[in-house]
């Protein structure tokens, strides 16, 4: 039997905050995929585990001793626009589990069923973007991105119906904690200021419990929130990750990447790119993310106001004090996201001009559609088919203090040899709506260290054919 040693804090807050409810039983579960490297972190004792009870375990057939289930309530912008009332409608915390870090970490079931919060869903998830979360959300974490991860994949051996009818899953995502910007905004737009409070709090204590003692200790927490966002997306931008619902229901607090749905990679580079499907207007695409999380950051700041005013600082003064820290969170996002670019040049301390050199070489890449991750791996041996850029890119890193093959060794240590490829998780997909998981085990085993060259992943690094190309994806979790 599975042993998890489970905390509960999240279910001692009010009961505003969320719903008691069970999972719902899933008919035949069978294990796909168990993350034993993410288990052992988290402290799970599994030795003495047949594979039944990890399918009846983590699909929700099965609630574990000192499991307390429970749904989150929140609300959110999507797409811009006001929604009330979200809350997780296919998706169940389980608990929380302390690991080898000393932090605790939410486990939490996405594809459980139905909840009060499921409006007109089924409260199911199909095979689909859960093997496409496991997949990606893994690759990320070794990709050295802030993220939820993926402890297990279970299949439950029923049908659900989307565009055609699928097989059904279940997947168990691990988290800092699952407080979003919506979070916030459900409190605020209720005006229930004493809520608001207590999820504040609650929020400061898991994740910034230094601050927890200082008298502007809310508007510390929104600058740390801010923070953790900026090195995030920064971080996306580097990769050419595109998240593809930047919904404020899916800013998480604890500025991980969460809700993997409609994501991608690039692989030929434009500034504009979109791939999901219901992002009809280009709002979440690649280069306006920047822009996005500063708007969601707004919207946390503005559910917080109620906090932030105290007796010691006027309303137009603290508006003041928004306005300022506003304007240097703009200043920080260009100059890390200038950080991160200019590093994957081989540049280590960036000055003004590199801004030029960066857009240069990204204006080559759209012009020519050429593959964003390759061309970037690419200039790291010195190929670059254009050579005006490249005399250019040579003087340039000249004057760095490193030697050319230091500078070259850094640049493959933030370019990745691999990422995960659109056609490639399709592949597996289309594979394992069949039955067949090998593909899926491949793209795993392969993520496990995607900086590192290897002869047997090496059909992974190649851009899709014509005929490979996935130019949209959809929301499944």
């Amino acid at each position: 039997m599975i042993k998890i040693k489970f905390s509960n804090t999240y279910s001692k807050l009010p009961e505003s905050f969320y719903q008691r409810i069970d999972p719902s039983v899933a008919k035949v579960p069978q294990l796909i995929a168990f993350n034993k490297d993410l288990a052992d972190f988290l402290q799970i004792n599994y030795s003495e585990t047949n594979e039944q009870e990890f399918a009846e375990t983590f699909s929700g057939k099965v609630i574990l001793p000192g499991s307390e289930p429970l749904a989150q309530a929140y609300a959110g912008h999507q797409f811009g626009h006001w929604v009330p009332r979200l809350g997780d409608g296919r998706a169940i915390l389980l608990g929380e589990v302390k690991a080898k870090d000393g932090l605790s970490y939410d486990l939490h079931l996405k594809g459980a069923g139905q909840t009060k919060f499921s409006r007109r869903g089924d409260g199911r998830s199909s095979l689909g973007p859960v093997l496409r979360e496991f997949i990606v959300s893994e690759a990320m974490f070794h990709l050295g991105v802030p993220t939820t991860r993926s402890l297990a994949a279970v299949a439950t051996g029923e049908t659900v119906y989307r565009e055609e009818a699928v097989p059904g899953a279940v997947l168990t995502r691990v988290a800092k904690s699952h407080l979003r910007v919506g979070t916030f905004e459900y409190f605020a737009n209720q005006e229930n200021i004493e809520d608001l409070k207590v999820l504040a709090d609650y929020a400061i204590n898991k994740h910034d419990p230094e601050i927890s003692r200082e008298e502007d200790k809310y508007f510390l927490f929104f600058c740390r929130v801010a923070e953790r966002q900026i090195n995030l997306v920064t971080q996306w931008l580097g990769l050419g990750f595109i998240h593809g619902v930047m919904n404020t229901d899916n800013t998480s607090i604890s500025g991980e990447t969460i809700d993997y749905g409609p994501c991608a990679f690039m692989d030929e580079f434009q500034y504009n790119k979109v791939f999901s499907s219901i992002d009809s207007q280009g709002r979440y695409a690649y280069a306006n993310q920047g822009n996005v999380i500063l708007w969601n950051l707004s919207i946390l700041v503005n559910a917080l106001f109620p906090l932030l005013e105290t007796s010691s600082l006027s309303e137009e003064d603290l508006i003041e004090k928004i306005k300022a820290k506003f304007d240097g969170l703009k200043t920080s996002f260009e100059e890390k996201h200038l950080v991160v670019m200019a590093n994957k040049l081989g540049i280590s301390k960036p000055n003004k001009h590199d801004v030029h050199l960066v857009r240069e070489f990204l204006d080559f890449l759209q012009a020519e559609k050429l593959d964003f991750t390759n061309s970037f791996r690419d200039l790291s041996y010195e190929k670059c088919l254009n050579k005006a850029f490249l005399d250019k890119w040579k003087y340039r890193i000249s004057q760095e203090t490193n030697t050319l093959e230091e500078i070259k060794k850094n640049m493959r240590a933030v370019n990745p040899y691999l990422i995960p490829r659109n056609h490639q998780i399709e592949k597996a997909i289309q594979q394992a709506n069949n039955g067949d998981f090998s593909h899926f085990q491949k793209l795993n085993r392969a993520y496990l260290e995607p900086y590192k060259e290897s002869e047997e992943f090496k059909s992974l690094t190649l851009p899709p054919e014509p005929s490979e190309r996935v130019y949209k994806t959809f929301c499944g979790t």
